[in-house]
């Protein structure tokens, strides 16, 4: 889903990430920017991003532009600047403005638009039930909107370019896209459901909460709104995780939770790091045990993260750490078979020579300036403790870009704090899903807020799992039962809105 970046123009921004992760390898035991786990619909090892960029999509899909404002907030000349935005419609099963037909859009999140066409299957799935038209708007900044003359090394060569680069404006952008179409369309009484996941979630959360006269209601697919702020604890994440595990399998728990200290013991000798990197059969020698553990606990987390069927990725690194043929002694060794487990037999593992993508550099963007996800590990987990610290996570962001973050931002604008206390009278028409072994899902909505804001989870779900494309033959019955309650109660939002517009109509 994300173009490898190849220009030398990203040279000087990739060897300073590269540098600031080896330095902070080294120097802190605390969570650094490098080690939170990012949000993707699409993820885990059966499903990279990195992967499926240049995948076909049905012939059913339309690529169109749209000549996008640069600053939705401002008046300034520059504010009045123009990108062209993409957008893919598919009109296949559309039942025409004429007769009202609804519009479902999906709203792009930290990725080309590319991936979510292939492999985001709640809207395709079911627009011949809705016989709605299938609207896909790609987030600027990524895939081919790029704003300030469509130049990635102008749009992120700074601080001052990158202002532009916000959630705020990316729903603005939203809503000018779907208003621009239902004029189009001359579609101006069909209903429109946004649809998102993960990060996109969020922005479908907020964009029913912020244009409540585009949209009629949103599906928030695996949407952490909550994980801001203090509102979640900070090791919510990581807890979920080692449940995740520690139900798998206690063997399989407790080899993880003692490794780590074997790791430092065998690091802190004289030729540690050399045995270390002939254990995991490193690509390159190891230069500190922090680049081990580091990538150790974040094939961990994207196992959890999207522990899905029919493989169940926990399941398959437990399998390689507790039956490993023939068994084996060492922690060490088993440790190095559930990696094996779940990348396969390679030439060589935990560092090898990665491409820096565009979703890596605009996403570090986001999290280093509204989008602070407070991700820490305190003594309840089988990780060893890594504390989330704003004031280190402020400096490295500061040393990267030139400006701080705004931690508090996301609940000053969208809300967070006593959500439901909140949104019990003010919104509406929001579904949160989730699925319980997401460690994700710790900093998302899980009860029902009011009769139209509901939380639908599993409690063997994981991320976004309901709104990738259904498999007949894989799927187990509870994450159907969860897409059909996800479909009748949209439709009960749309049967309502009919309703309504009937009474306008005839009054």
């Amino acid at each position: 889903m994300k173009s490898p970046i190849s220009s030398l123009q990203w040279l000087p921004l990739i060897f300073f990430l590269i540098i600031s992760t080896s330095v902070l390898s080294t120097t802190t035991t605390a969570t650094t920017l490098f080690d939170i786990p990012r949000l993707s619909p699409l993820g885990g090892i059966l499903q990279d991003p990195e992967t499926v960029f240049s995948a076909n999509v049905s012939d059913d899909f339309e690529t169109f532009y749209y000549n996008q404002t640069l600053d939705h907030f401002n008046y300034m000349p520059e504010s009045y600047s123009t990108f062209q935005q993409r957008y893919v419609i598919n009109s296949k099963y559309w039942d025409g403005a004429n007769r009202s037909a609804p519009i479902l859009a999906y709203l792009g999140a930290e990725a080309p638009l590319d991936g979510d066409l292939r492999n985001i299957g709640f809207l395709t799935d079911n627009a011949a039930e809705f016989k709605a038209l299938l609207v896909y708007i790609e987030h600027r900044y990524y895939g081919e909107s790029i704003p300030l003359g469509s130049s990635r090394k102008v749009a992120l060569g700074n601080a001052s370019t990158l202002g532009y680069f916000n959630s705020a404006q990316a729903i603005a952008d939203y809503a000018e896209i779907i208003i621009y179409l239902k004029e189009k369309l001359q579609a101006q009484n069909s209903p429109v459901i946004v649809i998102g996941g993960s990060y996109g979630g969020m922005l479908a959360s907020w964009f029913r909460l912020k244009y409540p006269h585009v949209a009629i209601g949103a599906l928030a697919s695996s949407a952490p709104i909550l994980y801001f702020d203090d509102i979640t604890p900070q090791d919510g994440y990581y807890s979920i995780v080692t449940k995740d595990f520690r139900e798998a399998s206690e063997t399989c728990y407790q080899t993880i939770k003692n490794s780590w200290s074997i790791i430092d013991e065998i690091g802190s000798k004289p030729d540690g790091l050399s045995v270390l990197s002939k254990t995991f059969k490193t690509c390159k020698p190891l230069k500190s045990v922090n680049e081990l553990k580091s990538y150790l606990k974040l094939m961990y987390a994207s196992a959890a993260q999207y522990n899905s069927p029919p493989r169940y990725p926990v399941t398959i690194v437990c399998g390689g750490i507790d039956g490993s043929v023939p068994p084996k002694t060492d922690i060490l060794d088993k440790v190095f078979a559930g990696v094996v487990a779940y990348y396969g037999n390679r030439g060589c593992y935990v560092n090898a020579p990665q491409q820096i993508s565009e979703t890596t550099v605009g996403w570090r963007w986001q999290t280093c300036t509204e989008m602070v996800i407070p991700i820490g590990i305190t003594n309840n987990t089988m990780f060893q403790p890594s504390p989330f610290n704003l004031s280190s996570f402020i400096e490295e962001c500061r040393s990267l870009y030139g400006v701080p973050p705004r931690p508090h931002w996301v609940t000053t604008y969208y809300g967070g704090h006593d959500i439901k206390l909140v949104l019990h009278k003010f919104g509406s028409n929001i579904i949160f899903s989730n699925g319980l072994r997401d460690p994700y899902s710790s900093g998302g909505v899980l009860v029902n807020i009011s009769e139209s804001i509901v939380a639908v989870h599993t409690v063997n779900g994981s991320h976004c799992l309901d709104i990738l494309r259904a498999n007949q033959s894989t799927d187990p019955e509870w994450l159907v039962r969860q897409r059909e309650v996800e479909v009748q109660i949209i439709k009960g939002w749309i049967t309502q809105y009919y309703f309504d517009l009937s009474l306008s109509v005839n009054n």
